[in-house]
């Protein structure tokens, strides 16, 4: 854990001096020093101190990198192509275990021929357009603003039953990292 690097990063962005951290938390120079460059280990309670002066969470200097904040701008936004049918898939951002992506139906277009199933739970909302969902033995159409959610185990289709392309956003939770190629 870096949380040295951490502290040093927020605290120049801060423009706050080791000084002015001292001076709020009653901490030496020389151990803080120590702590930013991690040759020493402060207490969960000198955490606290420190975060307190930082004026931020004690639990963000806990975070690991791979924890924080991910940006995907717009135009880094990485695209494939799903199914029989070659929806477009744009994926926005992701967890560990959630992922979001906008998918772009053609007029006619499914996620396949036949209802699939596969691990996860998964929240949908037209942005564009009118689609047909279906699972199991409930179906129904949704229009732009509609939104709808099930269990990805049960057999589900979703489809285009407009005249424009449908954008749909979803969202998808796994319990592993394995699910990164479903819809």
């Amino acid at each position: 854990m870096d949380i040295g690097s951490t502290i040093r990063a927020i605290r120049k962005r801060k423009n706050i001096t080791i000084a002015q951290i001292c001076e709020e938390t009653g901490l030496s120079q020389g151990f803080m020093s120590q702590v930013e460059t991690n040759k020493t280990s402060p207490s969960i309670a000198t955490l606290e101190h420190i975060a307190q002066a930082l004026n931020v969470p004690l639990a963000y200097l806990l975070l690991k990198k791979e924890d924080r904040m991910h940006i995907v701008r717009k135009n880094e936004r990485s695209t494939t192509t799903s199914g029989s049918e070659y929806l477009k898939v744009e994926h926005l951002s992701s967890t560990k275990n959630v992922r979001m992506m906008l998918v772009e139906f053609p007029p006619g277009a499914s996620t396949g021929d036949t209802p699939h199933a596969h691990e996860g739970e998964e929240v949908h909302l037209v942005i564009k357009g009118s689609i047909y969902a279906e699972q199991g033995e409930d179906g129904a159409e949704f229009e732009e603003g509609d939104s709808f959610s099930w269990n990805a185990c049960t057999p589900h289709v979703v489809r285009n039953i407009g005249k424009e392309t449908a954008i749909v956003l979803i969202s998808l939770y796994t319990e592993s990292d394995s699910g990164r190629d479903l819809i």
